[in-house]
């Protein structure tokens, strides 16, 4: 068997993969595209990242993650960079991995947290259109969270990607 070209998937394919596969499954067909690109950086990010990196914050593994970094230890939370990855973290979760994490965690709560960590890290940031992201991530989250979770269902539901030849 040989090794397909496209195994090896770089950012931006990536990034175009989620952006066109959320845009194709949003319940809003108006979707503001800065969210909807937004959204598939943060899914494309975590794709293209390896969870054992020792870079802070790290790629979540579990919402026990998120509890532990960002909720336990409050010394980050004057910094916007922090804020919004601890967000993004959270939308990744009860989004994108809700229905794998739904018997173990409560959902809602670290929904509710990510929606704070996006509207501190608006409030926290100096860029005023990334504040202003921040504050429509906060604001949106439910949304969003529920077409991450719409999208994988349908990523979930879709023929294999890669087959044998």
């Amino acid at each position: 068997m040989h090794a397909q070209p496209w195994l090896a998937v770089t950012e931006g394919q990536a990034l175009r993969f989620f952006f066109e596969h959320l845009r194709d499954v949003s319940e809003d067909r108006h979707a503001p595209e800065p969210e909807l690109l937004y959204n598939a950086s943060v899914l494309a990010h975590f794709a293209t990242t390896s969870a054992a990196t020792v870079d802070f914050p790290s790629t979540p593994t579990s919402l026990s993650t998120v509890f532990d970094l960002f909720v336990l230890d409050r010394s980050h939370h004057v910094d916007p960079d922090i804020l919004e990855a601890a967000a993004s973290q959270c939308l990744l979760l009860t989004g994108f991995f809700g229905a794998q994490l739904r018997a173990r965690y409560n959902l809602q709560w670290y929904a509710e947290l990510g929606a704070s960590f996006f509207d501190q890290a608006a409030v926290a940031g100096s860029d005023r259109a990334r504040s202003a992201m921040m504050h429509r991530m906060a604001v949106r989250f439910a949304f969003w969270r529920h077409q991450q979770a719409r999208l994988a269902k349908e990523l979930h539901d879709m023929p294999k990607l890669i087959t044998k030849h």
